[in-house]
């Protein structure tokens, strides 16, 4: 399986979680023109927001106690974002661009194309095992529903270029 897809089926996974332990996400993740200062903030704030995260992950009331949501404010405001919707536009464009990117030769692929060719790739694959294969193929189904076209084709090039600072700071 290309690293494209592990890529987007963990970010969309990652987001998804973010999205429901916190705030919440009413609608599809909205995608704006980044700046190096949001990439480099989103970077930085990584560590502290894994261990929120981790911290509401392992709270089961987390999903009704506001002091998580004050928690995430905090740490976006700490590192330049405005609010933790921001974080969340910043980390969704991000994600989205990731996700599209070839981690072996930084090459772009719109998600759909990407997401279109691993459905194919898995359908001739015959070293998975065939539950594993229909669990892939219904989360490349979903990922494929939630693929949004790139709407700031410069977003690209600038994730390229931050690209093993992202792919380490997410782990």
């Amino acid at each position: 399986m290309s690293g494209i897809i592990r890529t987007a089926i963990h970010t969309f996974a990652a987001l998804g979680l973010a999205g429901s332990l916190t705030l919440g996400w009413a609608q599809e993740p909205k995608q704006i023109k980044l700046t190096e200062k949001h990439v480099e903030a989103f970077i930085a704030a990584q560590q502290d927001m894994s261990a929120v995260v981790q911290k509401i992950q392992a709270d089961a009331t987390a999903r009704t106690d506001s002091s998580y949501d004050a928690e995430l404010e905090a740490v976006t405001k700490k590192h330049g974002f405005n609010s933790f919707a921001e974080y969340e536009d910043v980390a969704a464009t991000i994600s989205i661009v990731m996700a599209s990117i070839d981690p072996q030769n930084k090459s772009f692929m719109d998600p759909q194309t990407a997401i279109k060719k691993e459905i194919d790739d898995l359908r001739t694959d015959k070293t998975m095992s065939e539950d594993d294969k229909k669990q892939l193929m219904q989360e490349l189904q979903e990922a494929l529903k939630a693929a949004q076209p790139i709407q700031f084709p410069s977003n690209i090039d600038l994730v390229r270029k931050y690209y093993d600072r992202i792919d380490a700071a997410l782990g």
